[in-house]
């Protein structure tokens, strides 16, 4: 069976920064396979494209450039937020609210993204909200472990069970 539209896939991989000599971003091995849905929006486009038509057994080795990834690293995407907004109860989470930290919040639609947190003063917290392989090309190396039809109910719930 081949890797397409409503087939749930198992995979390895290795993600790298630029190229096959690259830093080591991501290993997932045989024990605990990348399972997904194919075809439902939850993996980079190109990354699924050079995935579409593959069979068990088959390996795969490819480059993204940073445009067919994550797009280049914005400036714009750090910003400062009052260190109010982090108050829950009228305090603030110290253990949370440190340099590094990637944390959870919702811009004014509701989307939900992750910022990490760049720094720290007395009343405002800058953080990064670009995500954290923006500006990187990206090399994956794997290999198809199984490709099975999705089910009816995988499918309403666009992802794999």
């Amino acid at each position: 069976m081949k890797v397409g539209i409503q087939k749930v896939v198992s995979l390895t991989y290795t993600l790298k920064v630029k190229d096959k000599e690259g830093q080591l971003i991501q290993k997932v091995d045989k024990e605990k396979p990348f399972v997904y849905l194919f075809g439902v929006g939850g993996l980079l486009p190109v990354f699924e494209s050079n995935l579409n038509g593959l069979e068990t057994g088959n390996t795969f080795n490819f480059s993204l450039t940073k445009d067919e990834a994550y797009g280049d690293f914005k400036e714009e995407m750090i910003i400062e937020i009052e260190k109010e907004i982090f108050k829950v109860e009228d305090k603030i989470d110290e253990e949370m609210l440190k340099i590094g930290n990637n944390i959870p919040m919702q811009n004014e639609n509701g989307t939900q993204l992750f910022g990490k947190v760049v720094s720290i003063s007395e009343d405002k917290v800058k953080m990064d909200f670009n995500h954290p392989l923006a500006g990187e090309d990206l090399f994956f190396e794997g290999e198809i472990l199984g490709v099975r039809e999705a089910t009816k109910e995988e499918i309403e719930h666009k992802h794999s069970h």
